[in-house]
């Protein structure tokens, strides 16, 4: 399949793991997003494949009742096809199926990308005390990088 079928048709969504770890590593790199503390927990990532290759991946690192979205990249090629849709929408599920009642996430490229989601922007004063101690927020991107949530209550 090709990245113009529809996404939902031409991409297995499943749980990342460690076999995976290079491959992701490697989007990651490429997409030019942090890779520290992936190869921690990779099974907190979900990972579109096509034809036996992965093609996108999406983050989830659950701090209590929040979580961070993060790592969400997608090969160049396979860019506009609608797979980051498919793998933000289903982070968002897994999140609300583990009852998070809040999703946060930093960018410094995609600010424009989320509000599609309902994520709205926020100061780093809102983000919980779990999230602000992840290795993300702590180390792996810069203090200048845009802070979002999205509500999930109700």
């Amino acid at each position: 399949m090709t990245p113009e079928s529809n996404p939902s048709e031409c991409v297995e969504l499943r749980t990342a793991q460690e076999s995976d770890l290079p491959a992701v590593l490697g989007l990651l790199g490429r997409a030019h997003l942090p890779t520290a503390g992936v190869a921690d927990a990779p099974s907190h990532f979900v990972v579109a494949e096509s034809d036996g290759k992965l093609v996108g991946v999406v983050g989830l690192e659950l701090y209590g009742g929040s979580a961070l979205l993060r790592s969400a990249a997608v090969e160049e090629s396979w860019r506009g096809s609608g797979v980051g849709r498919v793998l933000v929408e289903r982070a968002l599920d897994v999140a609300r199926e583990r009852g998070i009642e809040d999703v946060f996430l930093l960018t410094t490229t995609a600010e424009h990308y989320f509000p599609r989601f309902g994520f709205t922007c926020v100061s780093r004063d809102a983000v919980t005390p779990g999230v602000r101690s992840s290795i993300e927020f702590q180390e792996a991107c810069p203090a200048s990088a845009t802070v979002m949530r999205k509500s999930l209550r109700g």
